[in-house]
């Protein structure tokens, strides 16, 4: 991989579907300074070059890698896939009651393996799921609602209303409304020592209450010896679906309740019951979790980055919650998959109930566009929907209109259908396409533009997505609780905004030539990001924690993987240019010292050793140079600075003699092959790895050392646990998102104590 590679894969996260500013990008005329033709570049590649002749015009824009067979293209390390395959059926909201414990429930749906889409078994498992609990209400879901609080004295006498989920682990399929019920403790519950079950009146297992009601409810059964009776109020369509029930404690509504000697005691922790009843009820289990984490984003967004979306764009947002449950639900689930284009037929989805009504609403609100009409088939949507065939379609069609194909393959067949296309036929493949896949409908560009944006606002990095979401109710990621405090804005306008989304488009652009090995582009974005790096408030140290939402800093990434491209054709001269544009650009950068290493290399290469020498010396004089970078740049110095080059010996002449004493240790090796893990006959005679052999050799002959091997964990931990207040103390502008990642936070922390 490219020195510089995985960074942009990083920067980019998952990819767009579509770039809505490509065919400008790549039209435009950009400034040469690199003064380098790719017929050159392609030359020196050899073999890994592709041939000129296959090679479309800078200027073309109807010829890119979009139309590059995916067989040649390589597969991306960072590829991300949704976890929404494995979402949830029920809400779980974290909620912070009054100091007390964050909670959240939630029901795992599985793959049904039988159909093309997803559909949805209800799982009420009780889990360790912890949610962020972030105390800023900036960052908390709804921060706006305030929720009634109900006193006890309200709820004398009164019911709770409340569902029964998970009801996979019960065996009675059939109920009756009006049957009665009793909650009973499950503390054996291995995944959740508070679950409450609710048993019928014949004492069989119905499910279990919702987690967030049984994590208030349960200390009180357990300590007070409640009684909670009650009936099912509903039966849903559906057996696996939550099932509405209302339960009251008889104790409670008898008289003298409120003289009781434990009542002052009692009262708190029931009104926290309530509470989470209350805010149940405004989302109940009907609701899904990632259509009410969509809107968690889509909220939160406009609540703070209102003033980066024009009006029209707001109230389309707006606009997505006042779409009926099926649509909400059926356009996150479609959103979250790869797409372009799906077929309705292949489309079912259990919490969705009317898949083609809720596609015709999203189709007029504008979330979805669809095909139905062989005259709405351009030549772009036909390339794309004929991915949706299968190899048996297609060889139908083939045959129809008398076409040979070379191979079996699905690639093959559909080559043998580009072949035969032409304006004359256009009309009536498309028809014969629509025939076999019916109603296909994809999401609108606009959507697909607009809620990009909104989660790049929302998690402030590509690589997160509404899967952190089903993470962190997994478990399998759990954040510390800090405050977000917002010191300003990121992107202060909606001109910064664009400026920095374009400059991500020609990153993702820079990715895909790569792949598909299409060295006009990667030459084309690499001219633009040169011409688009310039000295501005980069430097400024106020503004140091937020480069990296700034375009210039974007196109810095992309000119480093220029220069590692241009380096790998020994184009040393080009990579030197470059070098010196990132260094008079960018003044305060950690990164300078890796480019002064590199430009003094390539100059080295170029055959003027005495100038790679004077940028060796100069980057020791820069204070951003550091670390290994530093010592490199020392060396580089030793090795050039001989006489007659330089008569003055260099004050850490002594650093070759810094050398660290080896030890040798011999081992009797299993296997030597390369790309394997070398195993060993340890002391004991035991097969062991080289870092137990060496560890076995400390503990004896080296000296009666005990140690392990860790890889810089245990120190790593160690550090953390012993700075933790300092690493999340309440320090502005810091912490930007509930989801902010360890790297972020640690570097965003280190530039503001930079700064002052």
């Amino acid at each position: 991989m490219l020195t510089g590679r995985e960074s942009l894969l990083r920067l980019i996260g998952k990819r767009r579907r579509s770039l809505p500013n490509r065919h400008l990008l790549l039209s435009i005329p950009t400034p040469d300074s690199l003064n380098l033709e790719v017929e050159d570049l392609i030359s020196v590649a050899g073999d890994d070059g592709r041939s000129s002749e296959n090679q479309a015009p800078l200027d073309d824009p109807s010829k890119f890698s979009d139309d590059l067979s995916p067989s040649t293209r390589k597969k991306r390390r960072l590829t991300q896939t949704t976890l929404l395959q494995s979402s949830f059926w029920s809400l779980s909201v974290p909620k912070q009651l009054e100091g007390g414990p964050v909670i959240c429930t939630q029901q795992q749906p599985i793959l049904d393996s039988e159909t093309s889409g997803f559909s949805l078994v209800q799982r009420s498992e009780p889990s360790d799921s912890i949610c962020c609990k972030v105390d800023d209400g900036s960052c908390s879901p709804r921060n706006e609602e305030i929720l009634e609080t109900v006193t006890l004295d309200e709820a004398n006498g009164d019911a709770i209303h409340t569902f029964i989920v998970g009801r996979k682990f019960s065996d009675v399929l059939n109920l009756e409304i009006g049957g009665n019920i009793c909650l009973l403790r499950h503390p054996e519950n291995i995944k959740d020592r508070n679950a409450i079950k609710v048993v019928s009146a014949d004492s069989e297992m119905l499910g279990y209450i919702p987690k967030d009601i049984s994590q208030c409810l349960s200390p009180l059964i357990d300590e007070y010896d409640l009684k909670f009776e009650g009936t099912i109020t509903s039966v849903p369509k559906y057996s696996s679906e939550a099932v509405p029930i209302k339960v009251v404690c008889h104790k409670m509504t008898s008289d003298g309740w409120k003289e009781c000697e434990f009542y002052e005691d009692f009262k708190p922790i029931w009104d926290k019951v309530l509470q989470a009843v209350e805010h149940q009820m405004q989302f109940p289990p009907k609701t899904t979790r990632y259509q009410f984490n969509f809107n968690v984003i889509l909220q939160e967004v406009l609540r703070s980055c209102s003033h980066l979306f024009t009006a029209d764009e707001r109230t389309f947002l707006e606009s997505f919650p006042s779409l009926s449950e099926d649509s909400q639900r059926l356009f996150v689930r479609l959103y979250t998959r790869k797409g372009p284009w799906f077929r309705l037929s292949n489309i079912s989805y259990h919490e969705v109930s009317d898949s083609f009504q809720a596609l015709k609403d999203l189709t007029v609100r504008g979330f979805m566009s669809s095909v139905k009409d062989a005259d709405e088939l351009d030549s772009q949507k036909m390339k794309e929907i004929i991915e949706l065939l299968n190899v048996t379609e297609l060889r139908d069609i083939l045959s129809m209109n008398k076409v040979f194909s070379r191979g079996s393959r699905k690639r093959d067949l559909i080559n043998s259908f580009s072949s035969c296309y032409n304006d004359e036929t256009r009309i009536n493949l498309a028809t014969m396409i629509l025939e076999k896949t019916g109603l296909c409908a994809k999401i609108s560009s606009t959507a697909d533009s607009l809620i990009w944006r909104v989660e790049r606002l929302f998690f402030l990095n590509g690589e997160q997505d509404l899967s952190s979401f089903v993470l962190l109710d997994l478990g399998i990621i759990k954040y510390p609780s800090y405050k977000c405090i917002e010191s300003e804005q990121i992107f202060s306008n909606r001109t910064k905004l664009l400026a920095y989304e374009e400059a991500i488009e020609v990153a993702q652009l820079m990715d895909e030539s790569l792949d598909s090995e299409d060295s006009r582009t990667v030459l084309k974005c690499i001219m633009i990001s040169e011409t688009r790096i310039f000295s501005s408030s980069l430097d400024s140290a106020h503004h140091a924690a937020f480069n990296c939402f700034t375009g210039p800093w974007v196109y810095s990434k992309v000119v480093l993987l220029g220069v590692s491209f241009l380096e790998n054709n020994k184009r040393y001269n080009q990579a030197a240019y470059l070098l010196r544009r990132l260094l008079s650009c960018f003044n305060c950068d950690r990164r300078r010292g890796y480019w002064t290493v590199r430009l003094s290399t390539d100059l080295e290469h170029m055959g003027r050793p005495n100038e790679s020498l004077t940028v060796a010396e100069q980057g020791l004089l820069d204070p951003w140079v550091r670390a290994g970078s530093r010592v490199a740049l020392q060396r580089r110095i030793l090795r050039l600075a001989k006489p007659p080059r330089r008569w003055k010996t260099p004050t850490f002449s002594n650093l070759d003699e810094n050398k660290i004493p080896e030890v040798t240790i011999q081992g009797r090796s299993l296997n030597c092959e390369v790309g394997m893990k070398n195993r060993f006959y340890g002391e004991d005679g035991e097969q062991c790895g080289v870092e137990q052999l060496a560890l076995q050799y400390y503990s004896g002959e080296g000296g009666g050392w005990q140690g392990i091997h860790t890889e810089s964990s245990i120190w790593l931990t160690i550090f953390g646990l012993i700075m933790w207040d300092i690493l999340f103390s309440d320090v502005p502008g810091v912490f930007q998102t509930r989801f902010q990642e360890g790297n972020d936070r640690i570097s965003a922390r280190e530039s503001c104590k930079r700064n002052g």
